[in-house]
């Protein structure tokens, strides 16, 4: 018997649970921390170092006096964060700031121009990153802080990611050199791989700004895949958190990627991970660029396969925000929709209300919905909108399937799959795939996997999957919604290209509404 803690920071709280070898799940706490917002800033999102390392210890107690279990029979401690959160810290890895979260969306003047110059430079990382770099990654979050910030800037010393920060943090780390840097936050928020030497040259970042200059080498050092050792449990940690010091603490990554492990994920299999918006998971024995997906990086999900992640930009917050227009909930705008069947709104709802990140790469679309009439009501447009991530998806995982990814198995996680059957089905019949969904939440269940890959406890990943992972529902489709999604999906697509492409031909367009309406009145 092996028991470990597995860690998952979210953008509101953490969540620890407690793992044993054989006996799976013991049990689970959370803490919560506060999201600093500003009214005349609605880009501003950021949190404090100390309140989430103030939650972690609240969340470990909490976990271990629910159990009943001793603190010092834990043996590794592995966690996951949100990513691009990125935090400058002096010389003594003491922060100067509060962290830029994964939704801080102030850097974008410094996103459009990394973007424009890695084209007109030639520079092949933007490729990898979907040829557009985004303002919530970790260089522009970086570069808008030294630009507003220049009172701290002589005390910089480096920037960290959310999950190496803490990882250094419980390890005792003091020295930014000397503190692991994880594979997975850098090569898809820092356009870091080892293709080309690591990160952009020192070259190209003072080209952008000559504040850049030096910050390359302030982000060199050990660069690992999560099979390896951030440092061990250092003892003032240990005695926050009811632990014994000395336990490993592995190489932390981004929760969605995490996630992912602890869905089960295998090559051929995609984990779409829903919640606020989507995280698309997949991983292949092959290193190929695919056009328009936010990064392809070796090791980044499975030390052992490259890591493929896309996603949507919004969803759970596009359905908050249309049950909020109408006066109501979710949970209220959703009852009924189960009766509702493929294509009767008449609607096709563009789920760009947060900007596209998969494969278009454009923050600045917006959503669309098309095929009003006067009776249309909320409800229509919430049916419309799941469909409508349905079929982004569905435009992401071929572009996957063109470009070498296996798409064998769809594994729907995260937290609205959980509580939205309609969902399910919906993306089960446009996708014409079986979807699994896990018997439960699978969150820091692969902060669990990789803590007992730390101990030994398992020879592989794949062994702990077997034994950790919780057994899946499976959601077949339905053949004649998906023969009708079938007619849809065609009309949607060319939808999202047209109206998302500049300067793309329109002509197409007159034939996208009569068809609609010929498919609700079917």
């Amino acid at each position: 018997m092996t028991l470990v803690v597995g860690v998952d920071f979210g953008t509101l709280s953490v969540r620890v649970t407690l793992l044993d070898s054989e006996r799976g799940r013991l049990g689970t706490a959370s803490a919560e921390y506060p999201l600093h917002r500003r009214r005349d800033d609605p880009d501003f999102a950021t949190q404090a170092h100390t309140d989430q390392m103030r939650a972690l210890a609240e969340a470990m107690r909490a976990a271990l006096r629910t159990t009943g279990l001793a603190g010092d029979q834990v043996a590794a401690i592995a966690l996951d964060t949100t990513g691009s959160s990125v935090v400058p810290v002096d010389r003594r890895m003491q922060p100067l700031d509060d962290y830029y979260l994964w939704c801080d969306h102030r850097a974008h003047t410094e996103a459009r121009e990394i973007t424009e110059l890695a084209h007109r430079e030639g520079l092949e990382a933007i490729e990898w990153c979907g040829g557009v770099y985004s303002h919530e990654w970790g260089f522009a979050k970086l570069l808008h802080w030294l630009r507003h910030n220049p009172q701290k800037r002589a005390l910089f010393a480096s920037a960290f990611e959310h999950c190496d920060m803490v990882a250094a943090t419980l390890a005792g780390v003091t020295d930014p050199h000397k503190a692991k840097r994880s594979v997975c936050a850098m090569g898809h928020k820092w356009m870091w791989n080892p293709k080309w030497g690591g990160l952009p040259p020192e070259s190209f970042l003072v080209k952008v700004d000559p504040l850049l200059a030096g910050v390359r080498d302030t982000l060199q050092g050990d660069y690992c895949t999560s099979d390896h050792i951030a440092g061990y449990l250092d003892e003032g940690w240990a005695a926050e958190l009811g632990l014994r010091a000395g336990i490993p603490v592995p190489v932390g990554a981004f929760d969605a990627h995490w996630d992912a492990l602890g869905s089960g994920i295998r090559e051929g299999d995609v984990v779409n991970v829903v919640g606020t918006s989507t995280c698309i998971i997949a991983m292949s024995s092959r290193t190929q660029l695919v056009p328009g997906v936010c990064g392809v990086v070796p090791g980044s999900v499975h030390p052992r396969y490259t890591g493929i992640e896309a996603g949507l930009s919004a969803t759970g917050d596009i359905f908050e925000a249309i049950a909020r227009r109408a006066g109501t909930t979710v949970a209220t705008l959703s009852e009924g929709l189960e009766r509702y069947r493929a294509g009767q709104t008449g609607l096709l709802r563009l789920t760009w209300d947060n900007g596209d990140r998969t494969v278009l790469v454009n923050p600045e679309l917006g959503g669309v919905t098309l095929g009003w009439n006067l009776v249309h009501t909320a409800q229509d447009e919430l049916f419309a909108a799941i469909e409508g991530t349905a079929f982004h998806t569905r435009v992401i995982l071929e572009r996957m399937a063109e470009h070498g990814v296996p798409v064998e198995r769809v594994i729907n996680a995260g937290g609205v799959p959980q509580r939205n059957a309609v969902l399910n089905q919906v993306y089960a019949n446009v996708l014409n795939k079986p979807v699994l969904v896990p018997d439960g939440v699978p969150t820091s269940l692969g902060s669990g996997i990789m803590a007992m890959l730390a101990t030994g406890a398992f020879p592989s990943i794949e062994a702990a999957q077997a034994a950790l992972c919780l057994p899946n529902r499976t959601i077949q489709p339905d053949p004649a919604a998906a023969a009708v999604y079938d007619r849809l999906f065609p009309l949607w697509r060319e939808l999202y290209f047209i109206l998302g492409t500049p300067n793309a031909p329109v002509a197409a367009l007159g034939a996208v509404l009569p068809e609609l309406r010929r498919i609700a009145r079917e």
